[in-house]
């Protein structure tokens, strides 16, 4: 089984909204979901170079604040487990996407939580459904 590290970033907007990306369709992991901005860590790179890098890459913005760490979670596969760590940061400007996703749009955490489960991150989803009085 292969072990790997991903980050994410649930980025806000100075209005209060959040980002999500929709991922193209010829992605192999969850073609045409709504996604967050990440990926997996790249070694030798520090995990906040890695998600500035994956910001960068997936959306061509800057993060405008220290990140701050959102929650941890397991994924656990047949063929491999992903630790992954999910941030929550700022950002300002207008998406520009990668050929990775088709899409972004900016929603409020009730909008986030009322998109159907085979549209949206169910990991995301928790972490979200978790934080919400204390956080969002």
């Amino acid at each position: 089984m292969e072990l790997q590290v991903g980050v994410k970033v649930l980025l806000k907007n100075p209005e209060g909204k959040y980002l999500l990306i929709r991922r193209a369709p010829a992605e192999k992991n969850g073609p045409g979901k709504w996604d967050i901005p990440g990926g997996r860590m790249e070694a030798g790179s520090t995990m906040m170079e890695n998600l500035a890098r994956e910001v960068m890459e997936e959306t061509g913005l800057t993060m405008t604040s220290e990140p701050k760490v959102l929650g941890i979670q397991d994924m656990i596969w047949p063929d491999r487990h992903v630790v992954r760590i999910t941030h929550t940061g700022t950002i300002e400007g207008t998406p520009s996407l990668s050929h990775e996703h088709t899409e972004y749009k900016w929603f409020t955490i009730d909008e986030i939580l009322e998109l159907e489960e085979l549209e949206f991150d169910k990991f995301l989803r928790r972490l979200i459904e978790d934080n919400k009085k204390s956080i969002f």
